[in-house]
């Protein structure tokens, strides 16, 4: 009997993940990847799986998300992590890898599989089903449009992001819940002096920002201005703009005056453990948005689970168009993985790749369906991308406030965690007990 067969377009992590992932299951695969023919702005060698930014995959203990992520991963067999821990090199308590070692051992990998077949091939159009379309944050071109026409409207630009922080890291006897004009309290609410304003005007000023590399589209800061370029513009820019501090009577700056200036939050998740800086969009770099993001009161030791960000990058409405497994709404046998879905990140793209990869195969041999729920990483992924329901739908990295909550939890934060992974490795190794989920 023949064995059933698959396409997967693009061989960055997502796309090697997802074609290994078939492979295991018994699937032929041919893996489609346009370099080196052809290669983005972005890439430059002709291996797979290429790291273009840093060579780090982030944290490797298990009281963080992105750790957990990856420990999932290894137990589930993915080629990513074998690779990644094969070529570590020494990073402290994260996983950073040797970069072109890295590139080489995944692409040995795939080229030895007797199941899959890789093809240097620009694909211009969405082929056939089966087909697992794992092209990255940069697709464009005839490719684009194609999926676009089979989407019925145009895919999502990136261009701009506040910062996401935890609620249990704010100092809440400096932040106050209300909204404005007295209409309920569903914004948290940090009032300044004076003082406290000008002295982080200054900072925002000065700080230092993100390079934009040739291959981003510097036109997005039209539409989207980082609140650095607004207050650039003059002292009260800012007073007058995102921090005006009208419609909020009750509230006192930390001179017991009426305040200055507020930054406000805006929670971003359903369970209300996220919540964003509203007007914050930025292009400072990460350290320097610690540094003067923490001078708002109450955010002196924010816990930021996303950083803001100023970019172009394309990626899915994927809320309205992907089931919690990667399958295309619209189309029955279409799956999307990695950045072009809207999950954020190395170990992020690679456990998209790898559950897409089992759902599709699984499909493919008549198999029942296995769901990875929000107890784990990988799932919590999965079900973000397919059913946030807040305004505006944007990229994310893994991190526990996406993640299904503990009963009765821990006030301190690291056992707290330390309980979420461990909850979510016993969900894994149910999942993989007698190679249940194989079978």
């Amino acid at each position: 009997m023949e064995k059933p067969s698959a396409s997967v377009i693009g061989a960055g992590l997502a796309g090697c993940e997802a074609a290994h992932t078939l492979s295991r299951m018994g699937i032929r695969v041919r893996l489609y990847e346009m370099k080196p023919q052809k290669h983005t702005p972005a890439h430059k060698s002709n291996d797979l799986c290429e790291l273009v930014c840093s060579n780090s995959l982030r944290s490797d203990k298990l009281d963080n998300a992105v750790g957990l992520l990856k420990e999932e991963l290894r137990r589930l067999g993915s080629l990513v992590m074998e690779c990644a821990d094969a070529t570590r090199v020494p990073a402290g308590g994260a996983l950073a890898v040797d970069r072109e070692g890295f590139s080489k051992m995944v692409t040995e990998r795939i080229k030895s599989d007797p199941n899959i077949e890789l093809i240097s091939k620009e694909i211009t159009s969405v082929p056939d089903t089966p087909v697992i379309i794992a092209t990255g944050p940069l697709t464009d071109g005839e490719l684009m449009k194609s999926i676009e026409a089979l989407l019925g409207d145009s895919l999502h630009f990136f261009d701009a992001a506040a910062p996401i922080v935890t609620l249990d890291s704010l100092d809440m006897n400096k932040v106050k819940r209300a909204s404005r004009y007295d209409r309920g309290s569903d914004y948290l609410n940090c009032p300044m002096t004076m003082l406290e304003y000008y002295s982080f005007v200054r900072a925002l000023t000065s700080a230092e920002t993100a390079p934009l590399h040739g291959f981003e589209d510097k036109s997005v800061f039209e539409g989207c201005m980082p609140v650095e370029v607004m207050a650039r513009r003059g002292d009260q820019t800012l007073a007058f703009g995102p921090m005006k501090p009208v419609g909020l009577t009750d509230l006192t700056a930390s001179d017991g005056k009426k305040p200055y200036a507020v930054v406000q939050l805006r929670q971003d998740n359903a369970e209300g453990t996220l919540y964003n800086i509203v007007g914050f969009q930025t292009n400072l770099k990460f350290p320097e948005q610690r540094r003067v993001f923490g001078m708002i009161p109450g955010l002196e030791s924010a816990e930021f689970m996303r950083y803001g960000v100023m970019h172009r990058n394309s990626y899915l409405k994927s809320p309205k168009h992907l089931t919690s497994e990667y399958e295309l709404r619209e189309r029955s046998g279409v799956f999307f993985a990695g950045q072009i879905t809207g999950v954020e990140g190395y170990i992020e793209s690679a456990a998209s790749g790898f559950y897409a990869g089992l759902c599709l195969a699984r499909k493919l041999k008549g198999l029942p369906s296995i769901d990875f729920s929000r107890k784990t990483a990988i799932g919590a992924l999965a079900h973000y991308v397919s059913e946030y329901n807040g305004g505006s739908f944007q990229p994310m990295n893994i991190n526990f406030g996406i993640m299904q909550s503990l009963e009765n939890a821990p006030r301190d934060k690291l056992k707290r965690y330390s309980l979420i992974s461990e909850r979510a490795l016993n969900e894994i190794d149910e999942l993989t007990f007698e190679d249940r989920i194989w079978k």
